[in-house]
């Protein structure tokens, strides 16, 4: 059932860069899987956050799935150092690039797993070609880039639009969320077909993160 398919990817963007290998640990001891990578190249988005290097200084300690969003222009240039430095999923954003099969074949053939991400504005039919051999979809549920921004509340119609396009052409795509997500809306999102969960200060803010993680998956406990 529902509750036991859902997963958590803490952003290492809301952690202490001084101390991202003990993140990596505080991740862990909270019962998550995943980790989120927010790879920013100043272009696609305003900011900029890390590159290869960074995600291949923290691969030895950890075995976390590292799942590193690219949120940069043209990511074709750059896959092959993500595959190497460690990435588990590499997740390249549709309007970034006029090669998204290159990209995906690239991913894929380099032994990682594939996602796509969708921009708030950007409708999933842009991908429709794409989604049989996707591993992921990654609804942007706030504008990529800038921090602090709300949950933008229309984007659970998308999650619903993917989840039927998935059904109805027998897809094995998984549906991930990112922004503004917290204990107040992750139920509804759940139930609109997410399953990946990313979260930045909700979680790393919070004091217990154990519990934290505990107290998301138990508002979907009925429905394991």
């Amino acid at each position: 059932m529902i509750g036991n398919t859902l997963h958590l990817a803490p952003s290492i963007l809301a952690a202490d860069f001084s101390n991202a290998g003990n993140a990596l640990k505080v991740v862990e001891e909270s019962g998550c899987d995943y980790i989120h990578l927010d790879v920013m190249d100043g272009s696609f988005v305003p900011s900029i956050t890390f590159g290869s290097q960074f995600i291949s200084s923290l691969r030895s300690k950890s075995d976390l799935i590292f799942d590193t969003h690219l949120m940069v222009d043209r990511p074709e240039r750059h896959i092959e150092s993500f595959i190497e430095a460690g990435s588990n999923i590499i997740t390249v954003h549709a309007e970034a690039t006029n090669h998204l099969w290159r990209c995906v074949d690239m991913i894929k053939s380099g032994g990682a797993e594939c996602g796509v991400a969708l921009c708030p504005g950007t409708s999933p039919s842009l991908i429709e070609p794409i989604l049989p051999v996707l591993d992921y979809v990654l609804v942007m549920t706030v504008n990529p880039g800038w921090g602090g921004q709300p949950f933008i509340k229309e984007m659970v119609n998308k999650v619903r639009e993917l989840k039927a396009r998935r059904e109805d052409g027998g897809y094995s795509y998984r549906i991930s969320v990112d922004g503004g997500v917290g204990k107040k809306n992750f139920r509804e999102i759940a139930l609109s077909g997410a399953s990946l969960f990313v979260m930045g200060t909700a979680f790393f803010n919070s004091e217990d993160k154990k519990a934290f993680v505990d107290s998301i998956y138990r508002e979907v406990e009925d429905l394991c």
